[in-house]
């Protein structure tokens, strides 16, 4: 089974722009997602919509595509990257170009979830540490079925445990936060690219709802690795912190 990486970067961020092509660590921010990407995949292409972000990538020596500017979603401009690249991969994986962290492992992890031929998405779940952590509305819980593959997404803390207290429920069920890595199978990928927004994506601004709400089939990989994003200027400082203790 062949993989490809395409790591969705823009240059206009609303909380912190020309963030792909800023420096963590002595390199910027996506030459850090794209050597971390060819560790576990051995192809891989940045798509952006942004000439400095394309010059950058070139001249670090790894590989770019540009991309219209209009994309509502980081899959559609994955989409559109593959369409130009004209890839013969089974598999394509979305790896976030502000993610600088993302492990081989968890690339890994989601490359073997394709073994299962009933696989059409795979994404990562991990468990959370606490349950403060588990009701913060910006990390979206996952419940599975025994499978594995995906039931339901949301930003609620889900599922209530009935007859006891919030405060035990931690210790009466494994909650499952989502990290944003997806691979689609090539198929998959040009299908889910086409449907309208979902009832349940529009109330819980959650994309992956419109491909369960659609019939797709998503299964959850598990890691024991935590995702380190940069999203403001601040996570860029607690990022350099991070990376000293590397």
């Amino acid at each position: 089974m062949k993989f490809i990486a395409i790591i969705p970067a823009r240059y206009a961020s609303t909380r912190f722009p020309g963030k792909p092509l800023a420096i963590l660590g002595g390199k910027t921010v996506i030459q850090r997602v794209y050597e971390q990407a060819v560790k576990a995949v051995e192809e891989a292409y940045v798509a952006t919509d942004d000439e400095r972000i394309f010059r950058a990538v070139e001249q670090f020596g790894g590989r770019a595509v540009m991309t219209r500017n209009d994309h509502k979603s980081g899959t559609d401009r994955i989409e559109e990257a593959a369409e130009k690249i004209g890839t013969t991969a089974d598999v394509i994986i979305n790896i976030q170009g502000d993610e600088p962290f993302v492990q081989p492992s968890q690339l890994e992890t989601l490359k073997q979830l394709f073994e299962n031929p009933d696989t059409q998405i795979g994404t990562l779940g991990k468990r959370f540490e606490s349950m403060e952590a588990a009701t913060n509305p910006n990390s979206p819980k996952i419940v599975t079925d025994l499978r594995g593959f995906a039931l339901y997404f949301s930003r609620s803390v889900i599922p209530f445990v009935r007859g006891a207290s919030d405060s035990n429920w931690f210790t009466q069920f494994p909650y499952l936060k989502h990290l944003g890595l997806y691979a689609y199978r090539r198929d998959v990928l040009r299908q889910v690219t086409q449907l309208p927004q979902s009832p349940l994506e529009l109330a819980e601004s959650l994309e992956q709802l419109r491909w369960l709400e659609n019939g797709y089939r998503i299964r959850v990989g598990l890691t024991d690795v935590e995702t380190v994003g940069i999203d403001t200027p601040e996570d860029l400082q607690r990022a350099e912190e991070f990376l000293k203790t590397l």
